[in-house]
């Protein structure tokens, strides 16, 4: 049956949220019974948005959807069996007299997902359980099809693009960022729009969302005619990423780590000496006094204007390491404590994790988080950013360990201005790069485009608030490398355009090693096609973790001449494409197209580009094709169908649809071009 709506009084019509102007859709399809309630509404260009409650669906859950713009087309339906239907452009859905939701494409009827019981009796499709952790553990059920692909999800570590038959957590790890947005190659996209610790299961006999605890099931179905049309309407349903500014794409230069303010220096320097273009070079972590301090330690870091200055003058831009933690000896500890502006706990003691500090002697000490889902905190956290950093010429932030990092993972002991652990926790990079983000806006400091954070995790939506996401503490492995083309195309299909890794891994790798010299290689040819290129590392000989540790080299020059020679020409080579990268950043932020992509993201006609994950386009015209096993000279290559393709060493034209061994010396990765694309570009031979 059919039940009236039980909400709280729903906002204004002219309310806005995030600047965003709302109006509630006048068509929704509401069901009810003594288990739950049930709505569904227009959320955007073919679009829908679904929740459901034991008893009122709340309007002020955090959550990743952004109102509509305008209210879309919509047209409602009451069926003779009781049943009705909801129709949003080229979405259709069908509500069974039961209250069960069927998705189909509104011009033919071909079912997208419908809803699937967990059992002939008890439960339905959604089931409420009563959880320790308060609220109810929820479970979303849909029906398993015969060849679904399922695509995006954020960025993992397991290697693979297509997650079928995977279980997936939903939780915020180093290395892997919980983005609940499923790419379908039946035709539809769904945001399961829950920021809450729990998994999603893609099993051969159900597709199974799970919330561990929570207030209410919420997620959003979309449909397109082809992929590129469902990632656009995610980017208007959770926000459009800004423009990459023009000087993001040059090299950014790290190491574990530049201990002082002169050994930074005398590397930006050499760069400088040897007419190697240098972007961005990182100030690490362990330059402050203690973790939280939020600030320069003296002895080692004399001058931080100065040398903004100096590296300003070589064309260079600092990368600043900020990180949520804040240690007990912090000067801002009790302040924080006392404001409650730290992620709290049951017990009340707000320690999570443990960190070395300089003042033991490197030994661990027991550190808390600030709270970014708290606007309080947002501000108290720029106030020392801005005083201590931005006042003395930084621009460019490295929010590193921002999952964030915490042992154990007990989520159901914390609790958040937003809510309590375990409905909340994934939110929080996002709300941390959002802080970061709104108060460089309101500096209106015009000498940026926009904003860019480097971030090690992210949520729905934190592509609005200018973060670049890399991949985390990686292996420096060929497997790893294989596997970080997966994440980064999956990271895309996320809604992530900018997207970067350490190149060379993170753990380990000995510059004096032929065979980690020619991964290093490998690794410089993949990265340079992608939206940022990023050097950083812990390089072999590497000391024992503390305040004052660091690792081998990780510059350029540090690889032997043969690999040096390669890396230079494969950066002249990133510089010959920056303008072709700028069009991509643009086209980014336009349509929600991610710069790197996999092949059927172009070509979804041909089944065979579907298979493809060794594989990607660095935007429509270039086809890269990675190394990423040790000695291989040659790879196979498949090119899709719908272009001819040009090999950019040799110029060799091939047909689409074909298969193709190619070679690929040291100096080179096999690189295709796009039939009538206009480069103008000189690729190594």
């Amino acid at each position: 049956m059919t039940l009236p709506d039980t909400s709280p009084t729903r906002p204004p019509a002219d309310q806005s949220v995030d600047g965003a102007p709302f109006a509630w859709p006048t068509h929704t399809l509401e069901f009810g019974d003594a288990e739950h309630v049930l709505r569904v509404e227009p959320w955007g260009h073919d679009s829908v948005r679904v929740r459901a409650a034991r008893h009122t669906i709340r309007e002020d859950l955090p959550g990743a959807l952004r109102p509509p713009a305008a209210p879309p087309d919509a047209e409602m339906h009451t069926l003779p069996d009781g049943g009705s239907t909801l129709t949003v452009g080229a979405l259709r859905v069908e509500m069974s007299p039961s209250g069960r939701l069927r998705f189909v494409r509104s011009h033919d009827g071909r079912e997208l997902l419908r809803e699937a019981d967990g059992h002939f009796a008890w439960p339905g499709p959604r089931q409420f359980t009563p959880a320790a952790a308060g609220g109810h553990r929820l479970e979303q059920r849909f029906a398993a099809y015969e060849g679904e692909r399922f695509y995006g999800l954020g960025q993992r570590s397991h290697g693979r693009l297509d997650h079928r038959h995977m279980v997936l957590d939903l939780v915020q790890r180093n290395g892997e960022v919980s983005i609940p947005f499923a790419l379908s190659s039946r035709g539809y996209g769904l945001l399961w729009n829950l920021p809450a610790v729990g998994r999603v299961e893609f099993a051969a006999n159900q597709t199974r969302w799970v919330a561990d605890a929570a207030e209410q099931i919420d997620y959003w179905i979309t449909t397109a005619s082809d992929p590129a049309g469902i990632l656009a309407h995610y980017a208007d349903a959770t926000g459009h990423a800004p423009v990459l500014p023009k000087w993001a794409l040059g090299l950014w230069q790290s190491r574990l780590r530049y201990r002082t303010q002169d050994e930074l220096l005398a590397t930006a320097r050499e760069y400088h000496r040897r007419n190697l273009p240098l972007s961005v070079i990182a100030v690490d972590y362990f330059h402050w006094p203690h973790l939280g301090d939020w600030r320069f330690e003296p002895t080692d870091w004399p001058d931080p204007a100065a040398m903004v200055a100096e590296l300003e003058s070589m064309g260079m831009r600092p990368l600043l390491s900020v990180w949520p933690s804040v240690s007990v000896l912090s000067e801002n500890y009790a302040t924080m404590r006392d404001e409650r502006l730290l992620v709290g706990t049951v017990q009340g003691q707000p320690f999570q994790h443990v960190f070395p500090d300089a003042a033991t002697g490197g030994e661990p000490l027991p550190v808390a988080f600030y709270d970014p889902t708290d606007a309080r905190a947002r501000d108290f956290l720029w106030s020392r950013l801005k005083r201590h950093y931005y006042d003395l010429g930084f621009r460019v932030w490295w929010l590193d360990a921002c999952e964030p990092e915490m042992f154990p993972e007990q989520f159901a002991h914390l609790r958040y201005a937003a809510g309590p652990g375990p409905a909340v926790a994934c939110l929080y990079p996002r709300e941390h790069v959002r802080g970061v983000y709104e108060h460089m806006r309101a500096e209106g400091d015009s000498r940026d485009e926009v904003p860019v954070s480097l971030v090690r995790s992210a949520w729905a939506g934190s592509q609005a608030y200018g973060a670049a996401l890399w991949s985390g503490d990686i292996p420096a492995t060929f497997d790893a490398l294989a596997a970080q083309i997966r994440a980064g195309l999956s990271a895309g299909l996320s809604g992530i355009p900018w997207w970067t890794t350490d190149i060379g891994g993170f753990h380990g790798g000995d510059p004096d090693d032929p065979g980690y010299r020619e991964l290093l290689v490998r690794w410089f040819q993949f990265a340079v096609f992608c939206p940022l290129l990023r050097m950083h590392g812990h390089r072999e000989p590497r000391e024992g973790f503390s305040a004052g540790h660091s690792g081998g080299p990780n510059e350029l020059w540090s690889y032997g001449s043969e690999a040096y020679d390669i890396l230079d020409r494969q950066l002249r080579l990133r510089e010959d494409l920056r303008p072709y990268v700028y069009e991509l950043a643009v086209d980014a932020a336009r349509f929600g197209t991610p710069m790197i992509r996999p092949l059927f993201l172009e070509f979804p006609a041909d089944q065979q580009a579907w298979d493809i994950e060794d594989e990607f386009l660095c935007g429509p015209d270039l086809l890269i094709a990675p190394v990423t096993r040790l000695g291989d000279r040659r790879r196979m290559v498949y090119l899709p169908a719908g272009s001819d393709w040009t090999d950019a060493a040799t110029g060799t034209t091939h047909r689409g649809g074909t298969m193709v061994q190619a070679d690929a010396p040291l100096h080179r990765i096999p690189v295709y071009i796009r039939h009538g694309a206009d480069l103008h570009v000189a690729f190594p031979d």
